[in-house]
């Protein structure tokens, strides 16, 4: 444990933001396997499914959850996928 203040500080903080980006990349990972699945099985909601996980890729690579290419790679996924079927 530090003894310095600010120190102390950083490791609540950083365990704090730590808990919330966990949870926040959780959300994703589930966002993503929906609409993938969704997709797989010719879903009637899929374009749907698909449209949300695209938002909620934005929303991560803009507060710096993942990467802006790696949103926009699995973004892109996801649409070829969904173009596909169709």
């Amino acid at each position: 444990m530090p003894n310095i203040k600010s120190a102390m500080k950083r490791v609540k903080v950083s365990k704090r933001q730590n808990t919330e980006n966990s949870s926040a990349k959780s959300a994703l990972r589930k966002e993503l396997k929906s609409a993938r699945l969704a997709v797989e099985s010719n879903a009637a909601d899929a374009a749907e499914k698909v449209k949300k996980a695209t938002v909620a890729l934005d929303v991560a690579a803009g507060k710096g959850l993942i990467h802006k290419n790696k949103a926009a790679r699995d973004k892109s996924r996801l649409v070829k996928a969904l173009n596909k079927l169709a």
